[in-house]
């Protein structure tokens, strides 16, 4: 079953040039070797801050855009992975390997089968 880990994390504890504490690089590349290895890790990314998103919202067949999200948290989406895994159990052991569960959080949502 494929299942989408959202990272979300304070950006106010990130480097402005990067998308993860420096500290946590090392670690990234080597959980990203070994789910890839493993052929758990199917895609992801990093996001860029959220100071560079836009939002869309369809109101009553208006468009309204705006800069930025409007969420009440300091914690943001910096990123996601695409893995598959045999079971939830199995998807929960991933994210708990990975770094951003360090110093941020991993929400972990199954895709919708077919």
């Amino acid at each position: 079953m494929k299942y989408l880990m959202i990272h979300c994390v304070d950006e106010q504890r990130l480097d402005p040039e990067r998308a993860v504490p420096a500290d946590i690089e090392e670690t990234l590349a080597a959980w990203v070797e070994r789910m890839t290895a493993r052929g758990i890790l199917l895609d992801g990314s990093r996001l860029q801050p959220v100071s560079d998103a836009t939002t869309v919202r369809v109101r009553d067949g208006d468009t309204l855009i705006a800069d930025g999200p409007f969420a009440e948290t300091r914690e943001q989406v910096a990123g996601y992975d695409v893995i598959e895994c045999a079971n939830l159990d199995e998807a929960l052991e991933v994210a708990a390997q990975h770094p951003t569960a360090l110093f941020g959080t991993i929400e972990v949502r199954p895709f919708w089968a077919g």
